[in-house]
């Protein structure tokens, strides 16, 4: 496997470093892709861990060498988020964050097929953890922003290029903690375009791009139960994890309603135009067909027509025959815009007398599908592929745009590649065997480029 420094040294002083005098040349996108896979990036939720710093010496030579001047911004020692201002023609126009996030989740490397940090490439596509979350589109970014320095383009706006830290884990020492100490970085920024959207589905037969306007909440809770220890053979009436477990069972058993917002219908209506099935917003049948009908998408889209809550950790006890005086859980709360405290007074009707923590707290977002800034993502889309249909949905996770929502910035999904028909997008996100098509990495570079020179 080729070292991290070797390849860099590739990048720059070899053959990806020839002349792009043709308009759109982004040959070098694979290369930049390959080595950010190739560091190991793990986020395991530690802070105090040296996760980023290797990428993020990366970026930065990358940024330097094609003569920008970007910041260093090191919250905690490890922990780096690169931040680039690239002036704009009009200044008077509302900035644009274009950014992306480092680190990336564990992955365990016996249940892959290949390496998970070697970025190897087989049969035209890039394997490797990050190779759809997101390196992918870093790697779009950076090529697309060397481009613009090696053609001596200045945007139409203010771009505020960022590559976040600890996105995987909340944004802690990254988006959150920039937007909360550092907002002049982001000083006069009206939207921003980032991950989990710009992705084709196939409806119909018709290439259908996702465009990501929306976002689910997020709340984690950390639950403990408190109870009284004792003898595993002794009649016990104040269990700690008999409490906590009916808890968890009540939560995760709960029956949230239909709740489904102007984003969702927009997009149920859009696949109805396509299909030709109908839809009723009352008749779960007839939203159940549209979701099917979105292919690999489905699984995305049908977690956005309501809140959710799943239990996803679950500690108690020592010794199997010893009661314990607590046992703690933790649940994954996914509301749907807007609803956020009427779900949360629910969490703690169902969660009774066991003590409810929230570790981390995300509104979720809504912008309109509609605005000049959108219209260029449009464009740029069918620009590349004149038999686009673009359509907005929500994404049931979260990204970073969050953070940044509490500045006023309207935050979009938009990170364009182009899939071929039967290959699973959604599937790959935290997935062993993660991996991308090469040849949707170029794509993407191209209508990236579009966008920034018409958003």
């Amino acid at each position: 496997m080729t070292s991290p420094q070797s390849n860099f040294e590739t990048i720059i002083h070899g053959a990806d470093c020839r002349s792009t005098s043709n308009v759109g040349d982004f040959s070098e996108v694979v290369d930049i892709a390959q080595q950010l896979i190739r560091f190991d990036t793990t986020n395991n939720g530690v802070i105090e861990a040296d996760v980023e710093t290797e990428a993020a010496h990366y970026v930065m030579d990358l940024l330097q060498e094609v003569g920008y001047q970007p910041q260093w911004i090191e919250p905690v020692k490890g922990r780096p988020n690169v931040v680039l201002r690239v002036p704009g023609k009009n200044r008077e126009r509302g900035g644009l964050v274009v950014h992306g996030h480092l680190d990336v989740v564990p992955a365990v490397a016996e249940d892959w097929d290949v390496d998970p940090f070697a970025g190897e490439i087989i049969d035209g596509v890039l394997w490797g953890r990050g190779a759809v979350d997101m390196k992918n589109m870093d790697a779009m970014i950076i090529s697309v922003l060397r481009h613009m320095a090696r053609t001596n383009y200045v945007p139409e706006r203010d771009l505020i290029v960022a590559m976040f830290a600890d996105e995987e884990a909340g944004g802690k020492v990254g988006a959150h903690w920039l937007v909360e100490h550092r907002p002049e970085l982001f000083a006069g920024a009206t939207h921003a375009i980032s991950e989990v959207g710009g992705y084709n589905t196939y409806v119909n037969g018709k290439r259908v791009y996702l465009l990501q306007t929306a976002e689910k909440g997020l709340t984690w809770y950390r639950l403990l139960a408190r109870g009284k220890a004792g003898h595993g053979s002794q009649v016990n009436e104040d269990n700690a994890v008999t409490k906590l477990a009916q808890a968890l069972a009540a939560i995760g058993g709960e029956k949230w309603q239909l709740q489904l917002t102007d984003t969702v219908r927009e997009l149920l209506e859009g696949v109805s135009d396509l299909t030709g099935l109908p839809f009723d917003p009352e008749d779960p049948d007839t939203i159940d067909r549209l979701i099917d009908a979105l292919g690999s998408a489905k699984t995305f889209v049908g977690a956005t027509l309501r809140t959710g809550a799943n239990p996803t950790q679950l500690q108690g006890g020592y010794k199997v025959n010893v009661i314990p005086q607590t046992a703690q859980g933790g649940v994954d709360v996914r509301p749907i815009p807007g609803t956020e405290a009427e779900v949360a007074r629910r969490i703690a009707e169902l969660a009774g007398d066991v003590q409810l923590e929230k570790i981390h707290d995300d509104a979720g977002i809504e912008f309109p599908f509609a605005g000049e800034t959108v219209e260029a993502m449009v464009r740029a889309l069918e620009a590349e592929d004149p038999q686009a249909v673009v359509l907005p949905y929500m994404l049931s996770a979260g990204t970073d745009n969050k953070a940044l929502a509490r500045l006023g910035i309207q935050g979009y999904g938009f990170a364009p590649v182009q899939l071929p028909p039967g290959f699973d997008f959604p599937a790959m996100f935290h997935a062993a065997n993660e991996r991308i098509p090469v040849e949707s990495l170029h794509f993407g570079s191209r209508v990236l480029w579009r966008f920034l020179q018409n958003a």
